[in-house]
């Protein structure tokens, strides 16, 4: 069973995502603000956390911050703003998806049950260590190596070049990896992938080509073995 904590200043937002969670199988912990749920953090384990923006106390966006500090903790971002800033933003803090309010109950928990899957698939390789020349990447401990010297990757870059390597050598549409990464049936565009690939390039540096485009399909990581 998977614990979850649904954080929201809405007790009807609380109740409605509590009825669903319950009845896809998940033991539901319930905070009203960004304090308390940094508190049940740091007592507690979470498999998985939703948590709303705009609430009083502490809001969500400082609240995953905090959170992330002492915990690896997937986080779905709930808010009734749409614009694709403030989706990038929480990206970039680490979370995993960002759901608009008003939202489809059976939609959130599929993404839940999404990035709960990619969770559970990502721990088969864990003890991993793959090396492709002068890039390594240490999937248990999360780290990227670049000609022996650290790079840091923020959450979703991590994912992305994970992913890559998963599939290495095959073609991938960015529809596919905003899905497999971003969560199930996530709204965003091409500018969402084609922003974290460029990222992730310049911070693997002299192999960035092992990102290859592929005009009008997507991207893969292309490296055959010497």
């Amino acid at each position: 069973m998977y614990n979850l904590l649904v954080v929201d200043d809405e007790p009807k937002i609380r109740e409605v995502i509590k009825e669903y969670a319950d009845f896809s199988g998940y033991s539901v912990t319930e905070a009203a603000d960004g304090m308390s749920a940094i508190g049940l953090c740091k007592l507690n384990d979470y498999d998985l956390i939703i948590m709303d923006i705009m609430m009083p106390k502490l809001d969500g966006y400082s609240a995953v911050k905090e959170i992330k500090k002492i915990k690896d903790i997937p986080v779905i971002m709930l808010s009734a703003r749409g614009e694709e800033y403030d989706k990038l933003f929480g990206f970039e803090l680490g979370i995993d998806d960002y759901v608009v309010k008003p939202f489809s109950p059976k939609e959130l928990m599929a993404r839940a049950n999404a990035i709960l899957t990619r969770k559970q698939n990502a721990s088969k390789l864990q003890n991993a260590v793959m090396t492709f020349d002068g890039l390594e990447v240490n999937f248990a401990a999360r780290t990227v190596s670049v000609d022996g010297e650290r790079v840091d990757l923020t959450p979703k870059e991590y994912e992305l070049l994970f992913y890559l390597i998963q599939n290495k050598n095959i073609a991938l549409s960015r529809d596919k990896l905003l899905s497999d990464i971003w969560g199930y049936d996530f709204f965003g565009d091409d500018r969402t992938i084609d922003t974290h690939i460029k990222n992730l390039r310049n911070n693997l540096g002299p192999y960035r080509n092992f990102i290859v485009t592929l005009r009008g399909v997507g991207y893969k990581f292309e490296y055959e073995e010497k």
